[in-house]
């Protein structure tokens, strides 16, 4: 039907020349039927509805329902609508969505699909692209297209009760002259009860053998710090299993992350260079340590879209990241190669007053100079390879 005009001229300039009314007649009908689609056509954009709703942040394993509600506020019915959706091909099988119906006078309607979040990722999900005419299809039109939205998937949490720290982990505390806090795991003694004191802290065996009621005396304290420093160069995670490599380490970030702030109550924070698909730049990522569950979805939020980078030195986001830590701090390096440079700098971090843990994502195997290395500097070097080397318990 797209010549449908020039085929009304023709036919009308046959019809003036062979002076045939009937021709005429059908001149003006196809005319009529081309200029009622086309006005129908227009028409039909002008109160036609769409939008999308779902749950834009999700874990690893959920399935969030996309619905798209389409409504027509017109008098006009719509015989027939044509939607396609664009859809991440790592949360479906299907590269787009697409779907025909129709909808009456004022009628709405609702479309459901499903995004199955089996990988970590900020995703894009749309745009919807959506193309109508009329009944006979004499005119046609695309007309109307809804923006993307984004879906953010976190990644895996695996649930931690020790994570293999040095004795100065994220878990322990720094003594301290000004008794800020007390640590219950360090008892440095008793004392007699005093009126105030909490039943949790009666020591009952003492109370029994000096025939007095005495307590606990703990230790005094102040809570740590921690920096979890992800290294996501490609280089330092191998040629052939980068990929898997470099997941992994960023499941080991977020579960050390929500076990410093869930199970332990202590501020943490993370840094780490990579590409961010919002500026589809490389971007370092710094967040100062802190302990409410709403900066842990922050930090979830950064490890669910930061993407490996081909150019990322370690070195530097070490020095950087200890720039804005106090004295005492714990720095939670992660990474999957260990070098020289590395080493060196692990030296001077613990020179100047910072506990040092290093956790490298890389298949287990014995290195003489390596533990020789760890021996001399007293930096304990812990090795993960798979998600169950993690799962120390639930």
């Amino acid at each position: 039907m797209h010549h449908l005009v020039p085929f009304l001229v023709v036919f009308l300039i046959i019809a003036a020349v062979l002076r045939i009314d009937f021709f005429f007649s059908i001149a003006y009908l196809f005319f009529a039927v081309y200029l009622l689609s086309h006005l129908w056509t227009q028409r039909l954009w002008v109160r036609l509805t769409a939008a999308r709703a779902f749950a834009d942040h999700a874990f690893l394993g959920d399935q969030v329902a996309v619905d798209l509600d389409v409504h027509n506020a017109g008098w006009l019915p719509i015989p027939w609508l044509e939607m396609r959706e664009s859809l991440p091909v790592r949360l479906t099988t299907l590269a787009s969505h697409r779907r025909v119906i129709s909808l009456g006078p004022r009628e709405r309607r609702r479309i459901r699909y499903t995004l199955y979040c089996n990988r970590r990722g900020y995703y894009p999900v749309g745009p919807l692209t959506m193309r109508s005419g009329d009944l006979l299809g004499v005119t046609q039109r695309t007309h109307m297209q809804v923006e993307a939205d984004h879906i953010v998937v976190y990644p895996r949490v695996v649930s931690l009760q020790a994570l293999g720290l040095p004795a100065r982990s994220p878990q322990e505390i720094l003594r301290a002259q000004t008794p800020l806090f007390e640590d219950p795991s360090r008892t440095m003694g008793v004392r007699d009860y005093q009126r105030g004191d909490s039943p949790r802290r009666i020591h009952w065996t003492a109370t029994a053998s000096s025939g007095r009621l005495v307590v606990k005396q703990y230790q005094p304290a102040i809570a740590r710090e921690t920096l979890i420093c992800l290294d996501l160069s490609q280089e330092d995670y191998g040629r052939r299993q980068w990929e898997t490599a470099s997941e992994l380490a960023i499941v080991v970030a977020a579960s050390m992350a929500n076990h410093i702030i869930v199970k332990e109550g202590l501020p943490v924070g993370l840094t780490t260079t990579g590409l961010d698909p919002l500026s589809r730049e490389q971007v370092r990522f710094c967040l100062p340590p802190r302990s409410e569950r709403a900066h842990l979805v922050s930090v979830l939020e950064i490890l669910a879209r930061v993407q490996v980078t081909s150019e990322a030195p370690l070195q530097e986001l070490l020095r950087r990241g200890s720039m804005a830590l106090p004295w005492g701090a714990t720095m939670a390096v992660i990474t999957g190669r260990e070098s020289a440079e590395l080493f060196d700098s692990l030296v001077h971090l613990r020179k100047a007053g910072f506990a040092v843990a290093l956790t490298l994502v890389q298949p287990a195997a014995a290195s003489v100079e390596l533990e020789r290395q760890a021996a001399l500097l007293n930096v304990p070097i812990y090795r993960v390879w798979q998600e169950r080397d993690l799962e120390m318990g639930s």
